[in-house]
Parts: structure tokens; C-alpha cells; sequence
């Protein structure tokens, strides 16, 4: 049996009844995602860890709880070092280890660190400064 497709939507500032799917009086039209809860599985219980972005996107991440990392603020900013150690084991890896395919698009908001443009790659600098980094 072939493995399910999974795609994972979140949403800031998004409520339970502003989508079509779950609230027929939503004032926003939501028809593609409408379509996608009509034909896949809707997941109806969740909770989070706070009301923020970047805690919720650490636990969904990860399945652990942000404040118990080292940040000690709700957000991390764009290039804040990264919350999530290289080791971790993240929700992204286990479906990997399962044979998927997986990517992440939008909004990160777990830190991002730049390799310098001004140092030859296998130095592993990095910077935060703009000058410095070759996007």
C-alpha cells in the first residue's frame, strides 16, 4: 500500500471557523483548502504550547516545549541562532527515516544562521550581518 500524502498547513492568526471546511458562515473564502479537508482527514483536536509563532512552531517541530530550550523570549528573529540543535530529531527527519519526501515553505521563525560570503566555504563562519551573506 502506497504511503498517504501529508501536507501540514499552518497559519498564523487563523482561527477554527475561518475556513469553509469547518464554519459554512466563514467570511473568508477558503475553496482549495475546503477541497483538501473534503478529500483528506481533518484533525480536529489540537493544542499548542502558546499563542505565539515561533513556541508552536518549536513543538510541531520537534514535540517538545519550547521554553524549555535556551531562548528565554517568544520569538526568534530572522537571524537569531537556531533554536533546534542539529541533532534534534524533528517531524520533518521522521518522515524522511519513513521513505518521504518533505519541504518546508513560508514563514521559519527558528533562527537562521548565514555562511559569510567573505570566507571560503569550508570555514564554518557565520554571520548575521548583510553584507556578509550571499543570498
Amino acid at each position: 500500500m502506497a504511503q498517504p500524502n501529508v501536507v501540514f498547513i499552518m497559519a498564523d492568526d487563523t482561527g477554527y471557523g475561518d475556513m469553509g471546511c469547518y464554519n459554512p458562515e466563514s467570511l473568508t473564502p477558503t475553496p482549495h483548502i475546503d477541497r483538501l479537508a473534503d478529500e483528506g482527514i481533518r484533525l480536529t483536536d489540537a493544542h499548542s504550547g502558546c499563542a505565539l509563532c515561533t513556541p508552536t512552531r518549536y513543538g510541531l517541530m520537534t514535540g517538545r516545549f519550547y521554553w524549555r530550550t535556551f531562548k528565554r523570549h517568544s520569538l526568534v528573529m530572522p537571524y537569531d541562532p537556531p533554536v533546534i540543535p542539529p541533532e534534534r530529531l524533528t517531524l520533518g527527519r521522521l518522515f524522511q527515516q519513513q521513505g518521504y519526501r518533505t519541504g518546508c515553505i513560508g514563514k521559519w521563525h527558528l533562527g537562521l544562521w548565514h555562511r559569510s560570503k567573505k570566507l571560503p566555504k569550508y570555514q564554518r563562519h557565520f554571520t548575521i550581518i548583510e553584507d556578509e551573506i550571499d543570498f
